[in-house]
């Protein structure tokens, strides 16, 4: 079994963030999945299946997203290698791509709390969305949209990620990282 897990918070006044890339790969996933709504309480985010993969979008605001995690990967018994999560990276340009697994949070709230739940021996996929000018403006840039420039190349981008997610259950990592790292949106053929 495969757990795709995407990093984001859940309400409308988030779902066009930077921080919210990850539930958006989920659910391009989930569609051209076909993927069934199974979620329960317990599971606190909304979890879908295909076959032998679940998707999930936790509900428990990014820095509880373990708090989701966890109970999921217990109840299905998915190994640490098996979990692969989707997420914005300030420390990557708009439109960058890098699968690594484990590693530090980087200071990201949605991972640190992956770490503290999980370990951090999950596979991730870094997505990245620029970063402001300022230190002391990261929250709030995480928490706005993406610009109108962004927003003409993000459904190419999250194309690729989901595609990228696809191979990642199937081929061996450093395959997946030649064929879909990308050092920037320039990279992405239309």
């Amino acid at each position: 079994m495969i757990l795709f897990v995407g990093l984001g918070n859940p309400g409308s006044q988030y779902e066009n963030t930077r921080h919210n890339i990850g539930f958006k790969v989920i659910d391009k996933l989930v569609n051209d999945f076909h993927a069934r709504d199974i979620s329960k309480n317990s599971f606190q985010g909304k979890l879908y299946r295909a076959a032998n993969s679940l998707f999930l979008k936790p509900t428990t605001f990014m820095n509880l997203s373990g708090s989701s995690v966890e109970p999921v990967k217990h109840f299905f018994k998915v190994e640490l290698e098996d979990i692969i999560v989707i997420h914005d990276d300030i420390d990557l340009p708009f439109g960058a791509v890098r699968f690594k697994r484990g590693g530090g949070h980087g200071g990201h709230n949605g991972l640190r709390s992956l770490d503290a739940h999980i370990t951090k021996e999950y596979l991730r996929v870094r997505v990245g969305v620029g970063k402001p000018e300022h230190k002391s403006q990261v929250a709030d840039y995480v928490l706005h949209d993406f610009s109108q420039e962004e927003n003409l190349m993000l459904e190419r981008l999250i194309t690729h990620v989901a595609k990228a997610c696809k191979v990642l259950s199937q081929e061996e990592l450093n395959e997946v990282k030649s064929k879909y790292s990308l050092k920037s949106i320039e990279g992405l053929s239309v």
